[in-house]
C-alpha cells in the first residue's frame, strides 16, 4: 500500500535536498523511498487520502468517518528515515488500534546532527507551509461531506515546527479567518521550552486555540535534549524532559514517562541490549505501551487520567505506567 507524505524539501541532482523548497504531494509506493517523481496534484492526493480515510459511516448523517494523524519529525532525519519511521507508525498503531491514516510531514532537516542550528532555522521557514499546505488544507475536508477528525503527532524539533506554524497562522487574516483546527495534538520528546508552553506566554497560544487537548510527553531522562550539550548551550529546559509548566491550560495533559522509561530501559537486569535505548528520546515508537496509550489519545473518549496505563502520584502528576 502507497504512503501519503508531504515534502517541502528542495531538489539537489534530482533529489530531495537538505534545504525548503516546494511543497509537493507524495504517494510513496510500497518499499521504495521518498522521490520527487512519487509527487501528484494536490487534488488528487486529497482525494486518495479522504478515501482511504474513511473506515466508517455515521448511521446517522450518513457521512463518512475517519481519522487523519500528521506526523511531523524531528531534526537529523533524512527522507528514508522519514518513510521508515511513517511505515512502522502506520503499522505498529494499527496494531494498537488505531484504524486511521497516518500522514508525514516531511521538512528539511539534514541528517547530520552537526547541523542543529541550521535545522531549527529551516524550520521556522518552512512552519508556514504545514498549514498553509497540510493542516488547513486537510481540516477543510469537513466541508467535503466528511467527519474527518485530524490529529498531529510531532517528535523532537518537530514540535518546534509545529508551534512555530500555528503561531504564524494566526498572524495572517486570510488563515486566521477561516475556521480550521485539529482534534488533538501529541507532542513527544519536545524541543521547545518549558516555559514557552504556559497559557499566558504568546508562542503557544495559538497551539492551544486551534486545538481540542494537547497531551506531552516527557521524559526527565532524556539524554538528547539535555542543556549540556555543546549544541544547545544557552538552550532553555525543554518541554520533552522538563514536562509542561505548571500555568499550562486546563486541555493541555502532561504525561511524565520517566519512572516507565527507567524501569524497562535503563536497568540492564531487565535487558541489557535496552540499555539507554537512543539516549531516551526515540524509544516512544517501539513501545507498545507507549502506543496503546497513543492510540487512546488519539480517539479523545476516555479522561485524561484513565487512559490506558496512566496513573496518579501523590502530587496529582500523570504518570505512564
Amino acid at each position: 500500500m502507497a504512503d501519503y507524505l508531504i515534502s517541502v524539501r528542495n531538489l539537489k541532482r534530482g533529489e530531495f535536498g537538505e534545504n525548503p523548497g516546494t511543497t509537493r504531494f507524495l504517494l510513496v509506493p510500497a518499499g521504495e523511498n521518498p522521490a520527487p517523481g512519487q509527487a501528484i496534484g494536490q487534488k488528487t492526493w486529497v482525494e486518495g487520502l479522504l478515501k482511504r480515510a474513511r473506515t466508517t459511516t455515521d448511521p446517522l448523517t450518513g457521512k463518512g468517518c475517519g481519522d487523519i494523524a500528521v506526523l511531523i519529525h524531528g531534526y537529523n532525519t533524512s527522507p528514508p528515515e522519514v518513510i521508515a519511521r511513517h511505515r512502522q507508525m502506520q503499522r505498529d498503531l494499527g496494531g494498537a488500534g488505531f484504524a486511521g491514516t497516518l500522514v508525514s510531514f516531511d521538512w528539511p532537516s539534514d541528517d547530520r546532527a552537526i547541523n542543529y542550528l541550521e535545522d531549527r532555522s529551516d524550520a521556522k521557514k518552512t512552519a508556514l507551509k504545514l498549514v498553509d499546505d497540510g493542516i488547513a488544507l486537510l481540516a477543510a475536508t469537513r466541508f467535503r461531506g466528511c467527519e474527518i477528525n485530524l490529529h498531529v503527532i510531532a517528535h523532537s524539533m518537530g514540535c518546534y515546527v509545529l508551534r512555530e506554524a500555528f503561531d504564524d497562522a494566526d498572524d495572517r487574516p486570510a488563515i486566521a479567518a477561516s475556521n480550521w483546527n485539529v482534534s488533538q495534538i501529541c507532542l513527544i520528546g519536545a524541543d521547545v521550552s518549558s516555559r514557552s508552553m504556559a497559557a499566558s506566554d504568546a508562542r503557544s497560544r495559538s497551539l492551544y486555540r486551534h486545538c481540542t487537548r494537547l497531551t506531552n510527553y516527557q521524559n526527565p531522562y532524556d539524554a538528547v535534549l539535555k542543556l549540556s550539550d555543546v549544541k544547545r548551550a544557552g538552550v532553555a529546559p525543554r518541554a520533552g524532559r522538563r514536562g509542561l509548566p505548571d500555568d499550562a491550560p486546563d486541555k493541555a495533559v502532561n504525561v511524565n514517562c520517566g519512572d516507565y522509561f527507567k524501569r524497562h530501559y535503563l536497568d540492564p537486569k531487565k535487558d541489557p541490549k535496552k540499555d539507554t535505548h537512543e539516549n531516551g528520546h526515540a524509544w516512544y515508537f517501539e513501545d507498545p505501551v507507549f502506543l496503546a496509550d497513543l492510540v487512546q489519545t488519539l480517539a479523545g473518549n476516555l479522561d485524561r487520567r484513565v487512559v490506558a496505563r496512566r496513573r496518579s502520584n501523590e502530587r496529582g502528576q500523570i504518570l505512564l505506567a
